[in-house]
């Protein structure tokens, strides 16, 4: 940093140490912890005393100063002696912190080695930093894989001089190590950010997005038409009520346009013509909030233009008061028994409870049921639109027959053949694995999604998940769902409480007054968390996704965060089976490969999947399949490895941090020795922190498979970064909504 930055980084440390450090202008122990924000207290300690240089038992300004300004403007060396002091666990406190970037004559004390024993108890702590837990077995063989990899001379302990060189063998490690103590005071970026054009204007957005805008640009132009020519019609009646006619022109039209969009069983079919690569059918829930908004707004100016309309008739004719206009059916207004001012008053309610019950701070807060109920009331709104509008069955018929049609038959199928959930699996973080009976004629596509109503938990709510299992699997389908919700936390508890013992004797009199006796779920318990039952539910479905288009992709990168992993476990399971399809073994000696086929099947010659857990518990939840498609690769193909996992555990520590430098590096070689994970048990190496995308996409893109295309399901926060990584790589990008 300049002179000026120098200055300027000073006092903002200041600032931060008098904010901590409070009237007695010392930090403490329990201050420090406090503004390190670790979970083990262990580093927190241990930073503390290479900090106290003077043995005070608290910081001073002075101290803190000189220990950062070396920390961060030292040398890579001056780093390292810093960490290997941390891991020199008998060391007791740090002698003296001189000038930057000079470390004077070691320190105080401590050995100058680190044993076995204090390797072990390091590792146990980045262990707990990282919230990894692991067998004290695990631990052992982490420990010596490190030690053993580090003790050059065999000497029985870990030099200064061995640790940098172990470290050195890690260029990602070395790469960007940071302090983690410092970063609670790192200088500010005092660098100007480089301006750059917002993405809505760059020509990787605009070629990326073509479809939806040039379908949004002719939506936009449809409505300015229907405006003009519905307001030039009623010139005659002033500029409020042209502008009310306007509006009420677009809303038939929006009213009506709003049911297409949700038309699902029409757009699954659609996605397997050639219209599919001229409209954004994959963005209909877009689109159809996007009209949703629309019809907000075009309701709203309606209804106003028709109050300024009435006030200036009240005014103007003295007949009627506006309170009359509005709320009775004395001026005689409407097609229907002078209902249309009543009928508009109650639809502005009607349409601002559906929009503001169906916006994400609603949906995603666990209150999915409020969405669900407040949306049903879509059939009152065309029961008043007709009352309301002359002119709006003729818009209506057509769409509302092909809706109504939909209903029915998805209706009759999902009734035709009561299904059961045959089998349940609790999983870790309140997850349910349902295994239902699929019946005979049920064909799905890898990522298509079903509605799912289940009697004993809501009679008549109806929810869509994902279908995780794969279409060649012709017994059962499998469904995994998170606990998010009222409905979900209930499905989780119901099976969870079904083989617990109450704690009433009343237990069997109450349940057979309820008639809701257990007998219905005759649970046989295989462990904790596997439960055979037969259950009653009914699936209205399938429907299509974006997913859809992965088997004509060249080259497909699958990200799946938490349980978004649900469609990918569906689609690995249909890949791995038509590559085993492809697969050939030599009779005469033990070797495989695959042939390099394409066909109107699939045409993949690459699939990469990216797996993003929050913790290590999540893993569980597909483990044994991501295991089993490892094992059915062939070892040695023409063009490399089919499938390749990408696993990332964001709890955990990322490999240049210090608090986890020693336990990603010993995770490292165990893996590399034991060849499997020890997180996971994969043969993938789960990585700490989360991906860098830019990192990841360019190695994507150095591979040259052909043309990718990226298929995302999680959390719309990390689909927009990973959208906009799309744009600037030039792949294609496919959402999961439903």
């Amino acid at each position: 940093m300049s002179l000026d930055e120098d200055t300027r980084w000073l006092e903002w440390v200041t600032r931060q140490f008098e904010t901590i450090a409070g009237e007695d202008k010392e930090i403490d122990l329990e201050e420090f912890k406090t503004a390190l924000k670790v979970k083990e207290s262990f580093f927190a300690e241990r930073f503390f005393a290479l900090f106290d240089s003077d043995g005070s038992s608290s910081i001073s300004l002075d101290e803190l100063l000189k220990a950062l300004d070396l920390l961060i403007h030292g040398s890579e060396t001056d780093k390292l002696r810093f960490l290997f002091q941390v891991y020199d666990v008998d060391g007791k406190t740090l002698h003296k912190l001189i000038i930057p970037f000079v470390w004077v004559s070691y320190f105080n004390a401590g050995s100058g080695s680190i044993d076995p024993d204090e390797l072990r108890t390091v590792l146990k702590s980045c262990l707990r930093e990282s919230a990894i837990s692991l067998p004290e077995e695990k631990l052992d063989d982490l420990t010596l894989a490190l030690f053993e990899s580090a003790d050059k001379d065999h000497s029985g302990s870990i030099t200064f001089e061995e640790l940098k060189a172990e470290l050195e063998s890690f260029p990602e490690v070395m790469e960007n190590l940071t302090i983690s103590a410092a970063n609670w005071l790192k200088p500010p970026d005092l660098e100007e950010k480089k301006r750059h054009p917002p993405r809505y204007l760059t020509p990787a957005y605009w070629h990326n997005n073509s479809r939806k805008l040039l379908f949004l640009c002719g939506y936009a132009c449809l409505n300015v038409l229907l405006f003009a020519v519905a307001a030039w019609r009623h010139a005659s009646g002033g500029p409020w009520f042209m502008l009310a006619k306007g509006c009420g022109q677009c809303l038939n039209f929006n009213c009506t346009f709003v049911v297409v969009l949700m038309l699902r069983r029409c757009l699954t079919w659609l996605r397997a013509t050639w219209v599919v690569r001229v409209l954004p059918l994959d963005q209909n829930i877009l689109l159809h909030q996007i009209v949703g908004y629309a019809i907000l707004v075009f309701t709203v100016v309606h209804t106003f233009a028709h109050v300024m309309n009435f006030a200036r008739m009240s005014h103007s004719h003295n007949t009627y008061r506006l309170w009359e206009y509005l709320l009775t059916t004395r001026p005689g207004i409407g097609w229907v028994a002078g209902l249309a001012s009543i009928s508009g008053v109650i639809l502005q309610l009607l349409v601002c409870l559906m929009v503001l019950c169906s916006c994400t701070f609603v949906r995603r807060s666990g209150h999915f049921e409020i969405f669900y109920w407040s949306h049903l009331s879509y059939i009152w709104v065309w029961v008043l639109l007709v009352l309301h509008c002359a002119n709006f069955w003729k818009w209506f018929v057509v769409p509302g027959f092909a809706f109504l049609l939909e209903k029915v038959v998805g209706s009759a199928i999902s009734h035709m053949n009561g299904l059961y959930i045959v089998e349940v699996n609790l999983l870790p973080s309140k997850v349910t694995h349902l295994v239902i009976k699929r019946p005979q004629f049920f064909h799905f596509k890898p990522g298509d999604y079903v509605y799912i109503n289940i009697p004993a938990i809501a009679k008549y709510e109806w929810h869509p998940f994902t279908i995780s299992s794969a279409p060649e699997q012709q017994d059962t389908l499998w469904l995994h769902i998170r606990s998010m919700g009222q409905w979900t936390n209930r499905l989780y508890e119901y099976f969870r409480q079904a083989d617990t013992p109450a704690a009433s004797t009343k237990r069997l009199t109450m349940n057979m007054t309820n008639g809701q006796h257990r007998r219905k779920v005759q649970v046989s318990k295989l462990g904790d968390s596997h439960k055979f039952c037969n259950i009653k539910c009914y699936v209205d479905g399938p429907y299509g996704t974006p997913t859809r288009q992965i088997f004509t992709s060249e080259h497909a990168v699958l990200i799946g965060a938490g349980i978004g992993i649900t469609p990918f476990a569906s689609i690995l399971q249909s890949i791995m089976y038509r590559y085993r399809m492809r697969k050939q073994n030599c009779p005469n000696y033990s070797y495989s490969w695959c042939e390099n086929i394409k066909d109107n099947e699939m045409k993949l010659r690459k699939v990469d999947f990216i797996w993003i857990n929050r913790d290590q518990k999540s893993f569980e939840w597909f483990v044994s399949l991501l295991t089993k498609l490892e094992m059915d690769q062939a070892d040695k193909e023409p063009e490399g490895r089919f499938l390749e996992m990408h696993m990332y555990m964001t709890s955990a520590l990322s490999k240049n941090d210090m608090k986890a430098i020693g336990l990603q590096m010993a995770l490292d070689l165990l893996a590399k020795k034991e060849k499997k994970d020890s997180i996971t048990g994969l043969r993938t190496r789960t990585q700490p922190g989360r991906p860098d995308w830019g990192k990841v996409f360019q190695k994507v893109a150095e591979e040259k498979k052909g043309k990718v295309h990226v298929f995302f399901c999680g959390s719309p926060a990390l689909g927009k970064l990973i959208k906009a990584h799309c744009e600037r790589f030039g792949f294609s990008f496919c959402k999961e909504n439903f």
